[in-house]
């Protein structure tokens, strides 16, 4: 047998613990294990997870906004950073994004975080403005954007961080 590949699937009220757990691991200010349900509630959003092995070692969301979608979060077990998980995720929010219409996505990130703002930049994310004082320790946070996801350029480049030709 072979090695099982991760998988990535739709958030489900059952993942919210080890979501919350994750998100507790991943950030200084995480959000109440509340809001995770609540999330799954709302019109126009939609979260994953990736899973491995039965446990939870990344998640991520959006809410979408007409024709935009805002990365609302996106978080990798710090164990599994560095191991194409963060690709996988960011590849589930573009294609949910794309089912619902979306033409743009915009993120916020630390600008201390210069490995999400590189992952970030593979999917086309360029730096577009500054959130000053953004994060609760007054870190500022950059404004990225990936513009006209829906065109044929953005999609080629989806499909090469799928890994297909």
């Amino acid at each position: 047998m072979g090695v099982k590949t991760p998988l990535v699937r739709a958030m489900t009220p059952a993942d919210i613990a080890a979501v919350a757990e994750l998100e507790a691991e991943s950030f200084a200010d995480p959000w109440p294990l509340a809001f995770f349900f609540e999330e799954l509630t709302l019109p126009g959003r939609e979260y994953v997870v990736v899973e491995d092995g039965g446990r939870i070692v990344g998640y991520g969301g959006i809410m979408l906004i007409d024709r935009d979608a805002h990365v609302m979060t996106i978080a990798v077990r710090p164990e599994r950073r560095r191991q194409g998980l963060g690709t996988q995720l960011m590849v589930a929010l573009f294609d949910a994004a794309l089912e619902r219409g979306a033409r743009n996505l915009t993120l916020e990130v630390r600008a201390s975080n210069h490995g999400a703002a590189t992952l970030y930049q593979r999917f086309g994310f360029s730096a577009a403005g500054r959130r000053p004082r953004y994060y609760q320790d007054d870190e500022d946070a950059i404004i990225m954007w990936a513009l006209d996801v829906d065109q044929a350029e953005a999609r080629r480049r989806l499909d090469l961080m799928r890994g297909q030709p």
